[in-house]
């Protein structure tokens, strides 16, 4: 059956043609977002959901999406969306980050030559049959110090665009290099050092608690007198009523905001001001912006749900779909190795230890990460997966580890996971063999080569004579056909393990008859999901 999308907000008919081209079942809905209940009602039928920002995806919503796997917005704002609720429900959440960045950099350069030429009341002037030539002096951008706060993939357009107009450019970005902004022609400044020295401030960074009024009252006091600010990023970012105080004063000289706090923005303490630009929101509002996120949005949901390539996801590794190829056979080996060790494991997890050997070192880590802790999580919380099992293990206080080398035994590359508890340490390792089957290669430490079946029974046992008859009699006598045999000893005498794959569930007198035999130190019978 074809996978299922919902698009309930406004989107480009070639987008919606993209998910028909795709072999998407698409239900192009358009208004639909506007009513929550209504979408509540039926978000449960759909394997996707693609919106803009009309659509409010609520933890409500996500309660009733059981089928849900994917929710893609188009564009780079994710404000509408309960991201916390996704992941802890599996839900992937997408957008689309580089699909209107030229747009929202230009509207940003666009509001700085507005407030600095008081463009928008010279032309209301204008239009009114005033001339009032000598009341709108301006000033130029040659030569100003412009004030970056964020120098992203946006705030790294508009540094470009600032350095052609002949700007001095001054950046603050914890994460920007050095190198990185000798490369961009900017200097790498402190907070405090931008405030001092800019002519112009514009911001160009996501609302976050390390963000939130970012420019507040005490900064404001900090900045350059006859200084102009700029936001075309998040409302929020800027303490609206002391940027409004520090307007009326003289202090700030202007200011251009396409975002507020309260959006729709019907009241604002900046409303009504001199020399204050407002915008509804239109950073990303162009014809080329608006159908270049839609077209995105449906290429990547599409990828997702056919080939289970992750692009631009916010709560999950990326995987491209060429990765996705190649990573395939090695994530579904992640998730037994950890599903092994989840149904063994009887305690609490306190740290769980990933190595990665070999080939598969150099693959997409985090990824085969999810898989692991998700294989781990299943038992516990049989709805967990790859988006939501890295949530459950940091809310347990679950410490996850990795590490990689090189090839340093017969296998191109094997993955050995181990779990910690108050207990013990439990380890599994694995790898893909050429036919892109996964096989279990130790347990214990204890060297073995098992084929994965979706039903399994693992026993331990001394190395004692009559092991793998008292196994076959006891599993025939209880109608179990082995499909697969396994054996595995430390040394002659010493531990040793069996690990059978069996044509179905194993029967609860089966159990009980092996472990009645006193033979065996544990008997275990193990479930996988195999494709």
């Amino acid at each position: 059956m074809a996978p299922k999308v919902l698009i309930s907000d406004k989107l480009s008919d070639a987008a919606v043609q993209i998910f028909k081209d795709r072999g998407i079942d698409v239900d192009f809905q358009p208004d639909l977002g506007k009513d929550k209940d209504k979408l509540a009602a039926v978000i449960g039928d759909y394997d996707g959901l693609a919106i803009r920002s009309a659509t409010k995806v609520t933890e409500k919503i996500l309660a009733n999406a059981t089928n849900l796997e994917v929710i893609a917005r188009a564009g780079i704002g994710t404000d509408n969306i309960d991201k916390d609720a996704a992941s802890k429900k599996g839900v992937i959440v997408m957008n689309t980050p580089f699909g209107n960045m030229i747009t929202t950099a230009e509207h940003a350069i666009a509001m700085m030559f507005a407030v600095a030429r008081q463009i928008p009341e010279a032309s209301a002037s204008t239009h009114a049959g005033k001339w009032e030539k000598s009341k709108f002096m301006g000033v130029e951008l040659t030569g100003k110090t412009l004030g970056v706060i964020g120098a992203g993939n946006i705030g790294g357009i508009v540094c470009d665009r600032a350095r052609g107009l002949k700007m001095k450019v001054a950046a603050y970005d914890p994460f920007l290099s050095e190198e990185k902004a000798k490369k961009m022609g900017v200097e790498k400044v402190e907070l405090d050092d931008l405030l001092a020295r800019a002519d112009f401030i514009t911001l160009h960074v996501p609302y976050t608690e390390q963000t939130a009024n970012i420019l507040s009252k005490e900064a404001l006091a900090k900045t350059k007198k006859g200084v102009r600010i700029i936001n075309c990023a998040r409302g929020g970012l800027v303490d609206e009523e002391a940027l409004a105080e520090a307007l009326k004063s003289g202090h700030v000289a202007g200011a251009a905001f396409d975002v507020f706090k309260e959006e729709p923005a019907t009241e604002n303490p900046l409303f009504g001001l001199p020399n204050v630009v407002c915008t509804p929101h239109l950073g990303a509002a162009t014809t080329e912006a608006q159908e270049n996120v839609a077209l995105q949005v449906a290429e990547q949901m599409s990828d997702y749900l056919l080939t289970g390539a992750v692009t631009n996801a916010l709560n999950m590794p990326s995987v491209t779909a060429e990765e996705a190829k190649v990573m395939g056979p090695w994530i579904t080996l992640a998730g037994h190795l950890g599903a092994f060790i989840g149904q063994m494991t009887d305690e609490a997890v306190k740290a769980i230890n990933i190595l990665y050997d070999g080939q598969v070192s150099e693959m997409n880590l985090n990824a085969l990460n999810c898989a692991v802790v998700a294989g781990i999580m299943k038992r516990a919380n049989p709805d967990v997966n790859m988006v939501s099992a890295p949530v459950v293990a940091r809310e347990k206080g679950i410490q996850i580890s990795t590490t990689n080398q090189d090839k340093s035994g017969v296998f191109d590359g094997y993955v050995k996971v181990t779990v910690v508890t108050e207990k013990r340490e439990r380890s599994i390792a694995g790898t893909v063999f050429s036919d892109g089957k996964p096989r279990f290669i130790q347990i214990k430490g204890i060297n073995i080569e098992a084929e994965v079946g979706a039903h399994m029974l693992y026993t331990t046992n001394n190395d004692v004579p009559g092991i793998i008859g008292t196994l076959g009699q006891t599993l025939g006598a209880n109608d179990v056909n082995i499909a697969n045999f396994t054996l595995g000893r430390s040394t002659a005498k010493g531990e040793a393990i069996a690990l059978l794959y069996i044509d179905g569930p194993l029967p609860e007198k089966a159990l009980k008859d092996l472990r009645d035999t006193g033979l065996f130190k544990q008997v275990k019978e193990l479930e996988f999901e195999v494709a």
